[in-house]
């Protein structure tokens, strides 16, 4: 199987955005990381200054110290003449600086005449045999013009420069120093001394070994401390969240254990004190619309008997209007006007009961919806007619079958279109139906007075108006719309308004075609394209 680093990215990130316990450790070994690293940092180099500036004003004192002892002894030499008491003074003097550097490993010795002096070359050139290279190219031409230039000061000056001494395993860092020195009779010469300082390398290497070490154990406990902590303070929290889910799902008996008496402990008894202040509420309020459900019901239902013996006998008033005085027919048609509008309203109420107690149940079957639409359209067509409004309907075509209950939905679009028709002015209505592979949609659009936003955000509240005083053609009940909006989320759906003052309102209901699916986008814009209404005649 391949590694799929895109898989491992994915993973990694979704457990930094949901873990506070891996984010902060991450976050505390990082910063850790980078101060250790600084603080290691400066200490290897503050070490590594100190111990080569140490071991450097050590070196330059012996080598001051072997200049003297060489210049005194070609000084001894000063009243001898001839080739060999130079040579051996030349000798003597490699030998007693090479005894005298005995406490510093591998140094390396050479006496070098100086370049363009006249004379001849007596005593010959001395230096440390057996080295690759050989010793003399340590040395280099810079240092060199260095130190023949100080030949003949008054005191004798050292110099040096850092180098590196090659080994079998590549290099070591060492340190020439050279003064200059005079050899009566001969003329002057360069003494040079290299020293290797592998031995403060390793001292150094040492050091930055501990301290990696010593800063990687520091991370690591660092690391192990900041997820205890963590641990500590995130659980309780997690504990609280898991708590509050369980409440939230209706498990209002779930509580967090109370253990000690620090900050902990004080959060979970407030937590557990809001949990039971919340439950007495919710119990409450609960038992508060369990009483107003069954008495809505209840009265409803005791109203039914009396309501039915009212509209019979205001069924005979009516049918026998004519033989009454003109003022008791009148009253006979506002009697049988009104108890029809008492039915409506019981019935609303019935269905909100319901609704409320969560029993209704959805009986959904394949229903072509552009037929549905005009069953509806042609139901309420003569009332249209009376207030001057035009019905249109506008299906251009597609997938219109959808899996509905086709009553509730002819209930949705009736309420939609009666208040279309009372709030139309007179001006047109368009219907739109459109659907897509996922959803069908319904749009009722008229060109009347509209509505103020703060109006659109209560048009679905029960029992209310935009304008009380407004005289209604359909006698709606206040309910209708908020019955519409529970049809919709019965099945899944959506019902939304658009409107504006003076340019009308647009009620959009979209719904899955399949029961149980989810709808992605609705097909119709809200409101739909109005070129589509006015073009279709």
């Amino acid at each position: 199987m391949a590694f799929d680093w895109r898989e491992w990215l994915r993973r990694g990130l979704r457990l930094w955005r949901s873990s506070l316990q891996v984010r902060t450790v991450a976050i505390t070994l990082v910063l850790s990381t980078l101060a250790v690293g600084i603080i290691g940092a400066y200490v290897s180099i503050s070490v590594g200054t100190n111990l080569f500036h140490s071991r450097t004003q050590q070196l330059l004192s012996q080598a001051d110290r072997a200049t003297s002892l060489v210049q005194n002894l070609f000084n001894s030499t000063s009243g001898q003449a001839g080739t060999t008491s130079t040579e051996d003074a030349a000798g003597t003097a490699y030998t007693d600086v090479l005894e005298s550097s005995s406490n510093t490993a591998g140094t390396l010795i050479a006496i070098l005449r100086s370049p363009g002096q006249p004379g001849p070359h007596v005593p010959n050139d001395i230096a440390t045999q057996g080295q690759t290279p050989p010793t003399t190219q340590l040395i280099s031409q810079a240092l060199r013009k260095e130190v023949a230039a100080s030949a003949g000061a008054a005191k004798s000056r050292v110099y040096w420069q850092s180098i590196e001494i090659p080994n079998a395993t590549g290099s070591d860092p060492g340190i020439v120093i050279g003064s200059s020195v005079n050899l009566p009779n001969s003329g002057n010469y360069e003494l040079y001394l290299i020293y290797n300082l592998s031995d403060a390398q390793q001292t150094l290497s040492s050091l930055q070994s501990t301290l990696l070490i010593g800063g990687f154990a520091l991370i690591l406990l660092i690391g192990a401390v900041t997820y205890v902590v963590v641990r500590l303070v995130v659980g309780p929290v997690r504990l609280a969240a898991d708590t509050a889910e369980k409440l939230a799902a209706g498990d209002l008996e779930r509580r967090i254990p109370e253990r000690g008496d620090d900050v902990i402990a004080t959060l979970a008894r407030s937590f557990n004190g809001m949990a039971d202040s919340l439950q007495k509420q919710i119990v409450r309020l609960a038992t508060l619309s369990q009483v107003q459900q069954r008495f809505v019901s209840d009265v409803s239902h005791e109203l039914r008997t009396p309501l039915t013996t009212i509209r019979l006998a205001g069924d005979v008033l009516y049918d026998q209007r004519e033989a009454f005085p003109p003022a008791t027919a009148r009253t006979a048609e506002l009697l049988r006007t009104q108890v029809q509008r008492f039915e409506i309203l019981l019935a609303d109420l019935l269905e909100m009961s319901r609704y409320d107690a969560g029993a209704v149940e959805l009986e959904t079957e394949p229903t072509n919806l552009v037929r549905l639409v005009e069953d509806a359209v042609e139901s309420v067509a003569s009332l249209a007619e009376t207030k001057g409004s035009e019905l249109r309907v506008v299906a251009p075509g597609g997938y219109f079958e959808a899996e509905v209950e086709g009553r509730r939905v002819r209930r949705i679009l009736q309420n939609l279109l009666g208040n279309a028709i009372d709030h139309g002015e007179g001006r047109p209505i368009v219907v739109f139906v459109d659907s897509n592979e996922s959803a069908v949609a319904l749009a009722v659009r008229d060109y009347g007075i509209g509505m103020a936003p703060a109006a659109m955000d209560r048009v679905f509240d029960r029992f209310w108006r935009a304008d009380p005083s407004r005289q209604r053609t359909t006698g709606g009940t206040g309910l209708g719309l908020a019955i519409s909006l529970e049809d919709a989320a019965l099945h899944g759906g959506w019902l939304e308004v658009w409107s504006a003052p003076g340019e009308g309102s647009c009620f959009r209901l979209t719904l899955p075609r399949e029961r149980g699916r989810a709808i992605r986008t609705s097909p119709l814009d809200l409101p739909p394209d109005e070129s589509t209404g006015e073009d279709d005649e």
